[in-house]
């Protein structure tokens, strides 16, 4: 049995798993150490564990089946850190407040302060919900190895948590990501003669649509769609050779207005390069202003937001409020930090969302 533990043990605790996250390279799809530590760290609490290649899960120790489950859920795998790192992206170095490593803002806040409160209830025997915690991989990359995987084998999930950096404001939608390969075509031929088609040169009418088209339906939550070229690159190897192919990489973020289908056919009449999507699953998601765990993080004092980025809630078919602490500006930068104060907020703020659905 789990003694009962104060507020502050549970922060000085998540602070302390954080700590020990940071320190451990944990790369999309190089998860493996994390999710161990994460799986005997839990052990260590006296918590029933499972795990699924680097995804790792449990349930409160009272799961009812014939109760509505709530998902908990973060990721624990990051980025690579990029060049302009001035400290060592793997040692948690605590200075002024914050606490510096890759992996701190996003998300590892959150994941530690879900922790937190999944085991504030874990041995509760009067819950009105069953908790699913579930650690989870591949979330960086939108890999198929990660929560997707995870998610059949929970069995019925009523609705859920997503612990990603909102500064614990309520994100109840989020865009959906579409990701496109274009193809513009030329022909061949020699650099220093009036030889072969260029096709970089024929991309440059669709690279400025992509630019410049503005896409009418605007959200009240998430604004217009947006659309950015992000790659570009040609087959060549020789300076001296007129490119055959062209290719680019655009990003397109569309709000819950339009169906991935409708994006793609108002392009394809626009443009003349090929365009194929990478993947359909990343789709907007929204939750009703109206759940009950919306309405009590607005009864917190919180405020409701459409957020631009995506997330493994795009690949959930249930209900799902994306909150938790830290800024999601800090992501994926260099020098990464979270406030120390914003983790042992976070993880009073989720307890709080969760206690207002056991009344």
């Amino acid at each position: 049995m789990i003694r009962e533990k104060t507020i502050r043990d549970l922060q000085k605790d998540a602070i302390g798993l954080l700590k020990e996250l940071i320190a451990i390279p944990s790369f999309s799809k190089e998860e493996g150490e994390t999710a161990t530590l994460i799986e005997q760290w839990l052990n260590n609490q006296q918590v029933e564990t499972h795990r699924l290649q680097n995804n790792v899960w449990a349930k409160n120790r009272h799961f009812d089946p014939a109760k509505p489950t709530i998902l908990l859920n973060s990721h624990h795998d990051t980025v690579r850190p990029n060049k302009a790192y001035t400290l060592d992206p793997f040692e948690p170095i605590e200075v002024d407040g914050k606490l510096f490593g890759l992996g701190s803002n996003d998300a590892g806040g959150s994941l530690v302060s879900l922790i937190a409160a999944f085991i504030h209830f874990y041995e509760r025997d009067n819950l009105t919900h069953n908790l699913i915690l579930a650690a989870t991989a591949e979330e960086e990359i939108s890999g198929h190895n990660g929560v997707e995987r995870l998610l059949p084998e929970l069995g019925r999930i009523d609705w859920g948590i997503v612990g990603e950096p909102t500064n614990m404001q309520l994100a109840v939608a989020e865009k959906g990501l579409l990701v496109l390969d274009c193809t513009a075509h030329g022909k061949a031929g020699h650099a220093a003669r009036e030889e072969g088609e260029n096709a970089l040169y024929a991309a440059l009418p669709d690279i400025e649509w992509f630019r410049h088209y503005h896409w009418p339906q605007v959200s009240d939550l998430l604004g217009p769609v947006k659309m950015s070229v992000t790659v570009a690159y040609t087959d060549n190897k020789a300076h001296n050779v007129v490119p055959s192919q062209f290719h680019f990489v655009v990003d397109v973020r569309v709000n819950e207005l339009y169906s991935f289908e409708e994006i793609l056919r108002t392009i394809r009449e626009h443009v003349s390069c090929t365009v194929s999507p990478r993947s359909l699953r990343m789709r907007s998601t929204s939750i009703p202003i109206g759940h009950p765990v919306v309405q009590a993080g607005i009864a917190a004092g919180r405020t409701c937001y459409g957020s631009p980025t995506t997330s493994d809630k795009a690949l959930m078919p249930f209900p799902v409020l994306k909150t938790g602490p830290g800024d999601s500006a800090r992501s994926h930068t260099a020098d990464e930090y979270i406030y120390i104060k914003e983790i042992e907020e976070g993880i009073v703020s989720y307890i709080q969302l969760l206690e207002a659905q056991f009344i």
